[in-house]
Protein backbone atom coordinates (compact mmCIF):
# COMPACT_ATOMS: atom_id res chain seq x y z
CA UNK A 1 0.00 0.00 0.00
CA UNK A 2 0.95 3.38 -0.36
CA UNK A 3 -0.34 6.02 1.70
CA UNK A 4 0.62 9.80 0.68
CA UNK A 5 -0.62 12.96 2.70
CA UNK A 6 -1.41 14.51 5.13
CA UNK A 7 -4.61 15.20 3.57
CA UNK A 8 -7.71 15.84 5.59
CA UNK A 9 -10.55 13.08 5.26
CA UNK A 10 -12.94 14.16 1.95
CA UNK A 11 -10.91 16.39 0.25
CA UNK A 12 -9.01 15.45 -2.85
CA UNK A 13 -5.73 17.48 -3.60
CA UNK A 14 -4.09 17.61 -6.81
CA UNK A 15 -0.82 18.04 -4.97
CA UNK A 16 -1.25 15.02 -3.22
CA UNK A 17 -2.35 13.10 -6.14
CA UNK A 18 0.38 14.12 -7.80
CA UNK A 19 3.04 12.61 -5.21
CA UNK A 20 1.02 9.63 -5.07
CA UNK A 21 1.16 8.66 -9.08
CA UNK A 22 4.75 9.58 -8.98
CA UNK A 23 5.68 7.07 -6.06
CA UNK A 24 3.49 4.52 -7.74
CA UNK A 25 5.60 5.02 -11.47
CA UNK A 26 8.92 4.68 -9.58
CA UNK A 27 7.59 1.64 -8.09
CA UNK A 28 6.37 0.49 -11.11
CA UNK A 29 10.03 1.22 -12.99
CA UNK A 30 11.80 -0.58 -10.42
CA UNK A 31 9.58 -3.61 -11.11
CA UNK A 32 10.21 -3.26 -14.86
CA UNK A 33 14.17 -2.91 -14.60
CA UNK A 34 14.59 -5.62 -11.80
CA UNK A 35 12.35 -7.97 -14.26
CA UNK A 36 14.60 -7.13 -17.08
CA UNK A 37 17.53 -8.38 -15.74
CA UNK A 38 18.89 -4.74 -14.16
CA UNK A 39 21.37 -5.01 -10.96
CA UNK A 40 20.95 -2.82 -8.63
CA UNK A 41 23.65 -1.92 -5.86
CA UNK A 42 23.67 -1.75 -2.12
CA UNK A 43 22.54 1.69 -0.90
CA UNK A 44 21.58 2.87 2.18
CA UNK A 45 18.26 4.64 3.30
CA UNK A 46 16.82 6.76 6.05
CA UNK A 47 13.32 5.44 7.11
CA UNK A 48 10.82 6.16 10.28
CA UNK A 49 10.17 3.50 12.58
CA UNK A 50 6.99 3.46 14.59
CA UNK A 51 7.39 3.56 18.24
CA UNK A 52 4.23 4.33 20.03
CA UNK A 53 1.07 6.05 19.95
CA UNK A 54 0.88 9.14 21.88
CA UNK A 55 -2.62 10.58 23.13
CA UNK A 56 -4.11 13.75 24.12
CA UNK A 57 -3.44 14.89 27.73
CA UNK A 58 -7.40 13.75 29.41
CA UNK A 59 -8.93 14.33 32.35
CA UNK A 60 -10.20 11.84 34.78
CA UNK A 61 -13.76 11.51 32.53
CA UNK A 62 -11.65 11.09 29.71
CA UNK A 63 -11.63 14.46 28.00
CA UNK A 64 -9.13 16.21 26.00
CA UNK A 65 -7.75 18.70 28.07
CA UNK A 66 -4.73 20.09 25.73
CA UNK A 67 -4.86 20.81 22.00
CA UNK A 68 -1.41 20.20 19.78
CA UNK A 69 1.17 23.56 20.50
CA UNK A 70 1.02 25.27 17.49
CA UNK A 71 4.64 24.73 17.28
CA UNK A 72 4.26 21.09 16.79
CA UNK A 73 1.33 21.78 14.14
CA UNK A 74 2.24 20.99 10.79
CA UNK A 75 5.70 19.72 11.67
CA UNK A 76 5.34 16.02 10.45
CA UNK A 77 8.71 13.98 10.44
CA UNK A 78 10.69 17.14 11.99
CA UNK A 79 12.42 16.49 15.10
CA UNK A 80 10.94 16.85 18.65
CA UNK A 81 13.58 17.55 21.04
CA UNK A 82 13.24 16.98 24.71
CA UNK A 83 11.49 20.32 26.36
CA UNK A 84 9.61 21.28 22.88
CA UNK A 85 6.52 22.80 23.21
CA UNK A 86 4.07 19.32 22.29
CA UNK A 87 0.39 20.38 23.52
CA UNK A 88 -0.95 23.64 25.38
CA UNK A 89 -3.89 23.19 27.95
CA UNK A 90 -7.10 25.36 27.24
CA UNK A 91 -5.64 27.44 30.00
CA UNK A 92 -2.63 28.04 28.18
CA UNK A 93 0.00 25.97 30.03
CA UNK A 94 2.91 24.61 27.79
CA UNK A 95 3.48 21.51 28.26
CA UNK A 96 6.93 20.39 26.80
CA UNK A 97 7.63 16.80 24.91
CA UNK A 98 9.71 14.86 27.79
CA UNK A 99 11.88 11.93 26.42
CA UNK A 100 15.26 10.81 26.28
CA UNK A 101 15.83 10.96 22.92
CA UNK A 102 15.04 13.19 19.51
CA UNK A 103 11.47 11.61 18.38
CA UNK A 104 9.81 11.97 14.68
CA UNK A 105 6.24 12.82 15.01
CA UNK A 106 4.13 12.06 12.14
CA UNK A 107 0.12 12.11 11.99
CA UNK A 108 -0.06 15.32 13.93
CA UNK A 109 -3.57 16.26 14.91
CA UNK A 110 -4.94 13.99 12.32
CA UNK A 111 -8.72 14.43 12.08
CA UNK A 112 -9.10 10.87 11.10
CA UNK A 113 -7.21 9.52 14.74
CA UNK A 114 -9.64 11.62 17.17
CA UNK A 115 -11.40 8.94 18.21
CA UNK A 116 -8.42 6.30 18.31
CA UNK A 117 -7.16 8.32 21.25
CA UNK A 118 -4.19 10.02 19.23
CA UNK A 119 -2.40 13.29 19.02
CA UNK A 120 0.51 11.76 17.04
CA UNK A 121 3.15 8.49 15.81
CA UNK A 122 6.55 9.19 17.79
CA UNK A 123 8.96 7.71 15.10
CA UNK A 124 12.64 6.98 15.52
CA UNK A 125 14.79 7.40 12.05
CA UNK A 126 16.72 4.69 11.23
CA UNK A 127 19.04 3.81 8.43
CA UNK A 128 18.49 0.78 6.73
CA UNK A 129 21.07 -1.20 4.52
CA UNK A 130 20.49 -3.68 1.81
CA UNK A 131 22.89 -5.33 -0.39
CA UNK A 132 22.67 -5.75 -3.78
CA UNK A 133 19.70 -6.70 -5.73
CA UNK A 134 19.15 -8.56 -9.25
CA UNK A 135 17.04 -11.45 -10.26
CA UNK A 136 18.29 -14.69 -9.52
CA UNK A 137 19.39 -16.55 -12.88
CA UNK A 138 20.59 -13.57 -14.30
Amino acid sequence: GVEVGPQPQGVARADVLDKMRKIVKHGLDFVQLFNEGKEFPPCTIEVFKIMEKVDYPRNKNGEITAIIHPKLQDQDWQPLKNGDPLFLTLDGEVIPYQGNCTVYPTFINEAAYYEKKQAFVKTEKIKLTAKHLRLSGS
